[in-house]
């Protein structure tokens, strides 16, 4: 008999969902965590660990682009174990990949969670690969703060991002609210250090976002949450970002799809007018996903805010405002088929390969397809995650 590589792997007997389809009785390889062959029947293979699907869908992993933590622990608390217990929690929901992120906060804080993260990057035996921080703060408008801490939020100064941008290349993206005095000047500088500019917690008019998308702002953070609508400004409307975002057809969304920051009918709307290509579903999940309800903090165990978990999101003790989801992936799925009426490959497409091109990782990430990354996960039709494997390893299995 064949000896059978570790290393080596088939999943057979799924449903392979794509981009733009659902390959029936599908299967695939995995060899040295990169996948070698995708088809539309049994591939005859000897020496490989046979997985059986049992008729589930085989989908590629998700990619959660804004996430604060969860299972009890937050990306601020500034220790290894918040990262290696968040990542673990969220590979159990289908997340294969994170962009772990860090809401406003003291510098020292700050400081202490760039080299956690950088210690729990080179050893993460068990969940979701980290793929870099996002840094969400503290350059916001006052006015549309949302659950953001008022006593950090500033202005963009040059010397203060700078220092952070030599201190790591892990930051990857930057949310701040483009309006504010030297916004679009740490835009160009984002973007030519090769980190997503994105806007955030804004109160800018659409002449605004039109020149922040000049300079380098090309996303915009959790849709409808924390900035500007439609406004008066000397008796006269104003667009807002939100109209913004669906007017410019350039600029990409995130949405936190768990059900209460948005209902049924904007998450329709959304999608009508962006589509799936330029939607990336984000949980924006907090310390509480995947923990029972009742309280909680948002932010980091010493300097973080108390807040209420309750019908499934947290809320602000004075319930003025939601603090951040507990949703885990798996649910996002499901609220995009079941509410917005979305199929089941789009739903997908926007938690995987969307994602992964708003971030400029698509060429390894996000898709089935030989040469990318063996981040695979099997479900069933309720969204049930059966199996979660990052880079070809097993990292969960009911």
């Amino acid at each position: 008999m064949e000896q059978i590589k570790n290393d080596r792997i088939k999943i057979f007997n799924g449903k392979i969902v794509t981009p733009y389809r659902i390959i029936q009785n599908g299967s695939l390889l995995v060899e040295d965590g990169k996948i070698t062959a995708v088809e539309e029947s049994d591939i005859p293979v000897e020496g490989y660990k046979e997985i059986d699907a049992k008729g589930n869908y085989i989908s590629p992993g998700f990619m959660e682009i804004h996430t604060h933590g969860g299972g009890g622990h937050d990306f601020l608390d500034g220790t290894y174990d918040a990262f290696i217990k968040s990542a673990e929690l969220h590979a159990k929901y289908g997340t294969t990949s994170i962009v772990p992120t860090a809401t406003t906060s003291t510098n020292e804080e700050l400081k202490q969670t760039l080299q956690a993260f950088k210690d729990a990057k080179a050893n993460n035996p068990k969940g979701a690969e980290m793929l870099g921080l996002h840094m969400e703060g503290p350059y916001f408008s006052m006015e549309q703060r949302g659950a953001q801490d008022p006593k950090y939020i500033r202005n963009p100064d040059p010397n203060e991002y700078e220092e952070i941008c030599n201190m790591t290349d892990d930051i990857i993206r930057w949310s701040s609210a483009p309006e504010l005095p030297g916004a679009l000047e740490f835009g160009r500088y984002l973007t030519d250090r090769g980190i997503l500019p994105s806007i955030a917690h804004s109160n800018a008019d659409y002449d605004e976002v039109q020149r922040a998308f000049e300079n380098g702002y090309t996303h915009v953070t959790h849709l409808y949450s924390g900035m500007s609508g439609v406004h008066r400004k000397n008796a006269y409307r104003h667009a807002g970002v939100i109209e913004s975002a669906f007017l410019m057809d350039e600029l990409t969304v995130e949405i936190i799809a768990d059900g209460s920051h948005l209902p049924a009918s904007l998450l329709k709307l959304i999608y009508k007018i962006k589509g799936p290509d330029r939607i990336a579903l984000v949980t924006d999940s907090m310390r509480a996903a995947g923990m029972p309800e009742g309280e909680s903090i948002l932010g980091s165990l010493d300097k973080g805010q108390h807040v209420i978990v309750e019908d499934g999101v947290a809320k602000l003790p004075d319930l003025s405002a939601f603090a951040g989801s507990v949703a885990t992936a798996d649910r996002l799925i499901r609220n995009m088929i079941n509410l917005a009426d979305v199929p089941l490959h789009e739903s997908i497409k926007m938690m995987t390969m969307t994602p992964a091109t708003i971030m400029g990782l698509d060429k390894r990430k996000g898709s089935i397809v030989p040469g990318k990354d063996a981040d695979i996960i099997i479900f069933n039709d309720n969204i049930d995650i059966q199996m979660t494997m990052v880079g070809g390893k097993l990292v969960y299995n009911v």
